[in-house]
């Protein structure tokens, strides 16, 4: 307990995380879950807190877009209600230029390519980055000045 505590108190953890980890220790399933259900009601864990933290981290630090961050929280058992309350915490037009800074990067690599071929390769590297496919498209033309439909 107290291990798992002092864990919790130096970083939010996901429920389903701490678990794992008290198994690992050797802790039988029942106790894993009654030492979860006790740092639940301490506060050492919050799955809105473990939320919000991962959706600010992932999306600044990572660089990653809605779509992937709500399906790792969803693999870390977070409720699809927490997970949209946490993604409400991304501002609209950081998103747009987060992800047009990220495409001008890539836009660097792969400008010199024919430019479907170009045009592919960014697409994938936004979804592979979890943006969605039509703000991919309109930042993408807005940071290559390409329209593949302009043939």
């Amino acid at each position: 307990m107290n291990r798992a505590a002092a864990l919790c108190a130096r970083s939010e953890q996901a429920p389903g995380d701490i678990c794992d980890k008290l198994l690992k220790w050797g802790l039988s399933t029942a106790d894993a879950r009654q030492v979860v259900t006790a740092l639940r009601e301490q506060g050492f864990i919050d799955e809105q807190r473990f939320a919000n933290a991962f959706v600010k981290d992932r999306f600044a630090f990572n660089g990653w877009g809605r779509i992937k961050i709500t399906h790792q929280l969803r693999l870390k058992s977070i409720p699809a209600d927490v997970i949209d309350t946490a993604l409400t915490a991304i501002n609209e037009e950081q998103y747009r230029a987060r992800l047009t800074e990220l495409l001008g990067a890539k836009w660097r690599q792969v400008g010199s390519r024919e430019p479907r071929a170009a045009w592919a390769a960014m697409m994938r590297f936004a979804a592979s980055r979890g943006f969605e496919a039509h703000l991919a498209s309109e930042c993408i033309k807005q940071v290559t000045r390409l329209d593949v439909d302009d043939d």
